[in-house]
């Protein structure tokens, strides 16, 4: 029977450069030939990462007081609407928001623009107060101008998510990319074995607190994400094989790389932003190790038909079948691509591990876990009184 570690012994052999980190791919190729029992005594920590579209994201801004001071009741950067219920000179951006004259530009590009060090155009306009007389702001904002400049993210990094397809006979334009009429290919998402919380499925050592890789710098798991759902189907290996829980997020902007907080338009559907998420995973006994064991052959997800009212689910596969390149629906050979990057999810699963190495990241014990038997409840249409 293997040992039981805790966070303060690992993260004492992190700090003493003795603890042994591998990727949850280079674990998965070791579990072919290792029990988990033997793998909880050898390896200390697990890196798992993800790069793909979180439309669930955004950023906190605080621009500082102009002189006169303006109490911002309607903002807009580079013409892109900004939430403005937040005191005089805060707002919220989202990745979604978009310039109406510009629907392929919105709040992801901003967010990358001031990233990168590049200039942003704030309006501002207000009705003056006494406290506030300016009723109108057009400036210049850049990352060194502004005081702080937060990522917060309320649904990322899903546990798992479906394929998309079509059987219609026209083209459709999805979040989920391009599908081709009569199934002529078949889009997905996450980055299977090395996915994030497929490799904590019962969320042992994610919960609030969890210290994580959040777009090239440290962030932190700060509460379970919209739409967090646990009552969804799983596999015999403990798996939903759907889309199911995810995570909220937050972590300083201005310390983060626009290598892994990137922009993006999907054709006829929207703006989206990439995030990089990367989550160190603690081996503290053998069902930890057994857990981040998983391979794609092993993971599962559901086909849907994105072109049919109610998305109709039309067969399951694997993400062993993804990465070939075609999969088979209703005897059908369907092309496959994936919508997320699975290049930059190994370089920020080896980033990850290189900090944990040189001693410059700990694990961290959630202060709180995640709530259990979570479910969803959809959007009821009830008859509004028009008086």
């Amino acid at each position: 029977m293997s040992k039981i570690k805790t966070y303060e012994e690992i993260n004492r052999k992190l700090k003493s450069g003795e603890a042994v980190v591998l990727t949850a791919e280079e674990v998965a190729k070791m579990a072919k030939e290792a029990t988990p029992e033997e793998i909880a005594e050898k390896v200390d920590v697990v890196t798992t990462a993800t790069f793909g579209a979180m439309c669930s994201s955004g950023a906190i801004i605080n621009f500082g007081h102009a002189s006169p001071p303006i109490r911002m009741e309607k903002i807009r950067l580079n013409g892109v609407p900004c939430y403005e219920g937040l005191a005089a000179v805060d707002s919220y951006i989202g990745a979604t928001a978009c310039d109406p004259d510009n629907p392929s530009y919105g709040g992801a590009h901003v967010i990358q623009d001031l990233l990168e060090g590049k200039d942003v155009v704030l309006e501002a306009w207000a009705k003056g107060t006494d406290c506030y007389p300016r009723k109108h702001i057009k400036t210049k904002i850049n990352i060194e101008t502004i005081n702080e400049f937060v990522l917060f993210n309320p649904r990322n990094a899903y546990q798992n998510y479906n394929v998309a397809v079509n059987t219609t006979k026209r083209m459709i334009h999805t979040y989920m990319g391009t599908l081709l009429p009569n199934m002529r290919n078949a889009t997905y998402s996450t980055s299977g074995e090395l996915s994030p919380l497929l490799n904590d499925p019962e969320f042992r050592t994610i919960g609030i607190g969890t210290r994580i890789f959040l777009g090239g710098a440290q962030g932190f798991v700060v509460w379970p994400g919209t739409q967090f759902n646990t009552s969804k189907p799983k596999n015999e290996f403990g798996i939903p094989v759907s889309n199911a829980a995810t995570i909220a997020v937050m972590g300083n902007l201005k310390e983060m790389s626009p290598d892994y907080i990137q922009a993006a338009y999907f054709e006829k559907y929207g703006v989206s932003l990439f995030v990089g998420i990367g989550i160190p995973i603690p081996i503290l006994d053998a069902d930890m190790a057994k857990r981040v064991s998983i391979n794609n052959s092993q993971i599962e997800t559901s086909v849907l038909d994105y072109g049919s009212p109610g998305t109709p689910k039309l067969g399951q596969v694997t993400y062993e079948e993804l990465r070939s390149g075609f999969i088979k629906i209703d005897g059908k050979k369907v092309r496959t691509a994936p919508v997320s990057s699975l290049a930059k999810a190994r370089k920020i699963a080896d980033e990850l591990k290189d900090w944990l190495l040189k001693g410059e990241f700990e694990v961290t014990k959630p202060i709180q876990i995640f709530p259990k038997n979570t479910a969803l409840k959809g959007l009821k249409e009830t008859e509004v009184d028009n008086d």
